[in-house]
């Protein structure tokens, strides 16, 4: 006997709240949650849950009685099947409103400290192409959107590239027009498309672990320069050299076409040599007269505007008066580090990624800051008594970890030597709410303010000062 179908439908009811991941919120008749991850608050909804859980469902929207004046109608030909703006058909001034809404929780249900009056959130001046790097995937099997499926047509045009489906690693969406990149970016990567496909240039399948083109990624600056690199599964150096050529010719704005050649068995590049084949191996970005190489492997802020206002935000929390020694943990390419260091008497950088050290030095000197110095290790082996010892104690942390926040001996060392002030920049509310209460004995919280760094998506990044009791 098979198992019973758990699933159920429930009929007009309204999505009340937008929770996490960018999933909606609306209760069940027995007062359980249902995430739906197609609907907006104030929308009147049958639902069908996909998932039970003994506390909540999940579910999909099948049918609206009543849409919510929090809509707007999406700009995006692909949205509702790529994952990317998963918030592109609500409201801007509403995204704000539940991403100000979730720091807000998170900090005082997880935290459960004392806050002041957060800050209303600081919203991105550009909500479409606002992002600085994008990465496709070819893929010799596209996916086919439910209308393509409905139609009943063969599509002889079996090549993509695009995005990945959500939750399907081998599946890629075309992608027609993206509106998170600026131009020439949607006409860099439909031009490779097309270019390739009428010259048989292999696609790749992921599954088969067969065909030439891998990826491509753009990544672009402020100040108008364009990295182009793209990414072979294995070398065929007239295939190769055709599509480069190709590229170059069509966008001789491009400062820096790359390429990788890369056959093992996932798509990063970190582990692999990075090829040159026309312009410099690197572009640059500006800020306030600091120039910051990026080379294809290197980390900085997707969205550089809003970048900017975020760097403002913690050297303005941090209010060095010239003679602190200030450590910068998870300082990336030392961007921060650079940016607060003519307010500081030294700024000592720390991080994980060694190629991501030795670019904050060629930044510094690039840029005459002669008062930092960078460290490349893991954070919980680097940051110790000795570390500390050695370089001096720090006036101010600043702190920008991933994720997954901040490791429990990172935060046992600063209880250790208790700065007077940390800045705490955080990517996720959550994992920062769990780190400020381990701090919570020792520090206030005195300021707080959430930074919108990616409009039409859930995510937030939040910006906390601490001081001590």
């Amino acid at each position: 006997m098979g198992r019973r179908n758990k699933n159920k439908l429930f009929e007009a009811v309204e999505v009340v709240d937008a929770g996490a991941k960018g999933k909606s919120i609306a209760k069940s008749p027995d007062g359980r949650v249902i995430f739906v991850n197609n609907a907006v608050p104030g929308d009147v909804i049958d639902v069908q849950t996909t998932k039970k859980r003994k506390s909540y469902f999940e579910g999909t929207a099948i049918n609206f009685h009543s849409y919510s004046d929090k809509r707007v109608e999406p700009v995006c030909q692909h949205f509702g099947t790529c994952g990317g703006c998963k918030w592109q058909f609500m409201d801007y001034k509403y995204q704000l409103e539940y991403k100000q809404q979730e720091v807000t929780n998170n900090l005082q249900r997880l935290g459960k400290i004392e806050l002041p009056e957060i800050t209303p959130i600081l919203g991105s001046k550009e909500i479409y192409f606002y992002r600085n790097k994008m990465e496709f995937s070819f893929s010799d099997s596209r996916w086919l959107t439910l209308e393509e499926i409905q139609s009943g047509k063969d599509f002889d045009d079996k090549n993509a590239l695009g995005f990945h489906i959500p939750g399907m690693w081998d599946k890629i969406l075309d992608i027609k027009k993206c509106h998170l990149q600026e131009d020439p970016s949607n006409a860099i990567r439909n031009f490779v498309k097309i270019f390739a496909t009428q010259n048989e240039i292999p696609f790749f399948n992921t599954r088969a672990q067969s065909g030439l083109l891998r990826t491509l990624m753009i990544r672009t600056t402020s100040t108008g320069e364009i990295m182009v690199l793209i990414q072979f599964f294995e070398e065929d150096r007239d295939a190769r050299e055709l599509l480069l050529n190709a590229v170059a010719e069509e966008f001789p704005e491009i400062t820096s076409l790359q390429y990788v050649i890369n056959n093992k068995g996932n798509d990063t590049i970190y582990d692999q040599e990075v090829i040159c084949y026309k312009g410099r191996d690197h572009i640059f970005e500006e800020m306030e007269g600091l120039k910051f190489k990026i080379n294809a492997k290197s980390f900085y802020q997707t969205n550089s505007a809003q970048a900017y206002e975020l760097y403002k935000i913690t050297r303005e929390f941090a209010d060095l008066k010239g003679d602190e020694l200030v450590y910068d943990l998870y300082t990336g390419t030392g961007t921060i580090a650079q940016f607060v260091a003519k307010q500081a008497k030294k700024v000592i950088g720390v991080e994980a990624v060694p190629e991501a050290i030795s670019d904050a030095i060629e930044n510094a000197e690039r840029n005459g800051i002669t008062n930092t110095e960078f460290f490349a290790g893991d954070m919980k082996k680097v940051f110790t008594e000795n570390f500390i010892n050695k370089h001096g104690h720090p006036d101010v942390i600043i702190t920008d970890p991933p994720r997954d926040g901040m490791h429990k001996d990172v935060v046992a060392q600063i209880i250790g030597i208790l700065p007077e002030k940390i800045v705490y920049v955080s990517c996720n509310s959550a994992t920062q709410a769990r780190d400020l209460a381990l701090l919570d004995e020792y520090y206030k919280v005195t300021k707080v303010q959430p930074v919108d760094m990616f409009p039409q998506t859930f995510h937030v990044e939040n910006v906390v000062c601490l001081e001590r009791k």
